[in-house]
């Protein structure tokens, strides 16, 4: 846990930037996750003109080997660059993050986290008499349920609907669509190799259409259904922390991390665990809900992000919450979808007055939450050296 940071030492965040993302098996699929990292890391450098010292990335699974380092080599940073891969599961990129700040707080430097999933070049395990097999996200003695079971499970002990999880689904999908429109180019790296390729998940749903599909499991009372749980997809995103001295030394704007929670919850119920990690971080750097200007919940599923919304008295409908769309619509690259989020965060707040707040919490596989606060600073006019063309 870690409060306000020094004013000179705090970590500062000031370059963010994703990939676009796509379906398991679509456009996205020819690419490794390290190659994927690589480009996002390229650009986080190009809008700085500053190279990380070191790079720090989270992954559910990785393409094999070092994904840190191969992608710290992937984006041209050298040799001389470490690079280290951090696994906790879906949310392995926050907590990466959480180390790249509490690093440039200590130590000082320049860091790049996030994360990569290329979910396209992952082989399906099946089980015996059907479905896909999951690794193990606790131990023996543990309860360690399937994703989706954990989420009907908690919807039905928290007395969330059907017809209110497809309503929260139906509005992530209009959020990502809207801001597609609006062409925020800087939200993503639309940069050789991708070309064209953009987002292949925000589509027009109609509560006609999200009605039609059946329960993903066959118990009578199951609720989750695939327009309420978010898709595998492949994508990366990456950001760049520097000391706050530094950074207004080289000129760049940016976000202040204020605070960041990781906890320990019960492996039964795990998608509420973004809750108390949000709560913790919240208190300790005495922030109010009212305080905070914009909100991210990573959406593995419709249940778990309302379950986490209703917990800390945040409505379905907020404005401030993933006001740009989030897993619902995008897709769910696994360990890489916390710093997706984290990237719509900060660019949210690069338009935000000085001193405006920004909350991103991910629940994880195995019962664990995790939770960053960050504020906006003076002197911004965008974020980060991010031009209309970027």
């Amino acid at each position: 846990m870690s409060g306000a940071g020094q004013e000179e030492t705090g970590a500062v965040i000031v370059a963010a930037a994703r990939t676009p993302i796509a379906a398991r098996g679509r456009a996205l699929a020819s690419m490794a996750a390290h190659e994927l990292a690589g480009v996002a890391l390229a650009e986080v450098a190009r809008r700085t003109g500053t190279r990380p010292e070191q790079v720090m990335l989270g992954s559910s699974l990785g393409d094999g080997g070092n994904l840190g380092r191969r992608a710290a080599l992937a984006a041209g940073f050298g040799v001389g660059c470490p690079g280290w891969t951090v696994d906790a599961q879906c949310g392995s990129s926050l907590v990466a993050l959480q180390q790249a700040a509490a690093t440039v707080e200590q130590d000082g430097g320049v860091v790049a986290a996030g994360g990569a999933e290329s979910v396209s070049g992952l082989p399906e395990e099946r089980r015996a008499g059907g479905g896909v097999h999951q690794r193990p996200f606790s131990g023996a003695g543990f309860p360690d349920p399937d994703m989706t079971s954990a989420a009907d499970d908690l919807a039905a002990r928290r007395g969330i609907p059907r017809r209110r999880q497809e309503a929260f689904a139906r509005r992530s999908h209009a959020l990502a669509r809207r801001h597609a429109a609006r062409d925020r180019t800087e939200d993503s790296t639309p940069l050789a190799p991708f070309g064209g390729i953009v987002d292949d998940g925000p589509r027009r749903l109609t509560p006609a259409l999200t009605s039609r599909f059946r329960a993903v499991r066959e118990e009578p009372d199951a609720t989750i259904t695939p327009a309420t749980a978010a898709r595998p997809a492949d994508g990366a995103a990456a950001l760049l922390l520097m000391p706050a001295a530094r950074a207004r030394a080289l000129g760049l704007s940016g976000v202040r991390v204020r605070g960041r929670a990781l906890i320990g919850a019960d492996p039964a119920l795990p998608g509420i665990a973004a809750a108390p990690a949000a709560a913790q971080v919240l208190a300790a750097t005495g922030t109010r809900l009212e305080d905070l200007a914009a909100v991210e919940i990573v959406e593995a599923y419709a249940a778990q992000a309302l379950a986490c919304l209703d917990a800390l008295g945040l409505g379905a409908g907020d404005p401030r919450v993933d006001a740009d769309g989030g897993a619902l619509a995008l897709g769910h690259p696994w360990g890489a979808s916390p710093a997706v989020a984290a990237t719509h965060l900060v660019h949210r707040l690069a338009a935000a007055p000085a001193g405006a707040r920004g909350l991103i919490a991910c629940a994880i596989g195995g019962g664990m939450g995790a939770a960053l606060l960050v504020e906006a600073v003076d002197g911004r006019e965008g974020l980060c050296g991010a031009s209309a063309d970027s």
